[in-house]
């Protein structure tokens, strides 16, 4: 069975994972460069700990989702959504 390092070593050469350039917050808390090596410190994390995470990253993904559809919509790719939205609703009103 080949060890984590092994696995690490093969993802990283492969190049499955995206390097995400993490600055490290103290000497005690190191950055995590690959997607592998984020997932395990999150897999060792204390049920309070990824608890703490989960609500985080919850709010992080939202904002960053917000984010993008805002500027989809600024930059007018919603648009024919919205058209093709507002013509059902008409169809309906007439139905």
């Amino acid at each position: 069975m080949p060890s984590a390092t092994d696995a690490k070593n093969e993802a990283q050469e492969s190049g499955c994972f995206s390097s995400l350039a993490l600055k490290p917050i103290s000497d005690n808390f190191p950055a995590m460069s690959t997607v592998f090596e984020i997932e395990n410190a999150v897999q060792k994390l204390s049920r309070g700990d990824l608890t703490t995470f989960r609500d985080w990253f919850l709010s992080f993904d939202a904002a960053a989702w917000d984010k993008q559809f805002e500027e989809d919509a600024a930059a007018g790719r919603l648009d024919a959504l919205a058209d093709e939205a507002l013509r059902d609703r008409l169809v309906k009103k007439t139905n």
